[in-house]
C-alpha cells in the first residue's frame, strides 16, 4: 500500500500541501484530481522523495521510498515524461536506465516490444514527440516490474491507441494485487480507469472513495461533475463560456 499521512509542504509563505491524509490501496487504481495548484504534483514529489516534507509522512509498503533497496522493482514512476539524455538512442537509454537497477538488456528488449517502440529503438530520444517521450518513460516504469506504478498525467499527448493501452495496462496491474495510483486532468478518462478517487484542493483532501461514492455525496451523475461541485472554490479562476446566443456570461 502507499499512504500519506498528515502530509505538509510549504514554499516561503505559500502552504501548498496541507495536512494531506489518503491511502493507494492495493488491488486499486486511484485516480489523484485537482486543479491547477492543488498541490498533486508536490505530493508525487515528496512520495518520491525528490523533496522533504516540512511534516508528515509518506510511504510505500512501510518505508520512504529512499529507503527502498531496489525502487524500480518496488515502484515504476512517470513524473517527468522528458526527463532523460536526449543526445542517447532509445536503446541506449533503456539500457542504462536496466543497467543502473540489475536488470538485463533482456528486459530492454521486453518493455519497448510492451510499450510499442520497436521502431524507434535506435532512434535520439531527444526527437521524440511529447506522446513518444510517454511512451518512453512509461516503459521505464514498468522496467523492474513494480509492485506500485505511480503515474503523472500519463496519457497526455498520446493517441486514442494509446491512452487504451495505459487504462488497460493500470487495470491489469491492479488486477495483479498492486497499488495504482494515476494524477491527471482528464477525468472522462480517469472514470473509465480508475475505482475509486481523491480529490484535493488548495492542498487539502475535499473527498476520497470509490467513484459511486463520490458521486453520491455529491448527489452528481459522473465524476466530471462531482469534481466541479467539489472544487468550486478551489480553482484559480474561473472561466467564462458563451451562452447559446453567442454572448459571454
Amino acid at each position: 500500500m502507499i499512504n500519506i499521512k498528515n502530509l505538509t509542504k510549504s514554499y516561503g509563505n505559500k502552504t501548498v500541501v496541507n495536512n494531506l491524509s489518503f491511502d493507494v490501496p492495493d488491488g486499486l487504481v486511484t485516480g489523484f484530481v485537482g486543479p491547477n495548484g492543488a498541490g498533486k504534483t508536490t505530493t508525487l514529489r515528496c512520495l518520491l522523495s525528490l523533496i522533504k516534507p516540512d511534516r508528515g509522512t509518506v510511504s510505500i509498503n512501510g518505508k520512504n521510498y529512499e529507503q527502498l533497496e531496489n525502487p524500480l522493482k518496488v515502484v515504476g514512476t512517470l513524473i517527468d515524461a522528458k526527463a532523460y539524455h536526449k543526445s542517447r538512442s532509445l536503446y541506449n537509454h533503456l539500457k542504462w536506465v536496466a543497467a543502473s537497477a540489475g536488470f538485463t538488456n533482456k528486459r530492454v528488449d521486453e518493455v519497448i516490444e510492451l510499450t510499442g517502440l520497436q521502431s524507434v529503438r535506435n532512434k535520439n530520444v531527444g526527437t521524440f514527440s511529447l506522446g513518444m517521450a510517454q511512451r518512453v518513460n512509461i516503459a521505464i516504469a514498468m522496467m523492474g516490474q513494480p509492485t506500485h506504478l505511480i503515474l503523472d498525467e500519463p496519457v497526455n499527448g498520446l493517441d486514442p491507441e494509446g491512452i487504451a493501452w495505459v487504462r488497460q495496462t493500470c487495470r491489469n496491474y491492479a488486477k495483479k494485487g498492486r497499488a495504482v495510483l494515476i494524477s491527471s486532468h482528464l477525468l472522462s478518462e480517469l472514470e473509465n480507469t480508475v475505482d475509486r478517487a481523491v480529490v484535493v484542493g488548495k492542498g487539502q483532501k475535499l473527498a476520497e472513495g470509490t467513484l459511486d461514492q463520490i458521486m453520491k455525496d455529491t448527489g452528481e451523475i459522473s465524476l466530471e461533475k462531482a469534481y466541479f461541485n467539489l472544487t468550486k472554490t478551489a480553482v484559480e479562476f474561473h472561466a467564462s463560456f458563451p451562452s447559446a446566443e453567442g454572448s459571454y456570461e
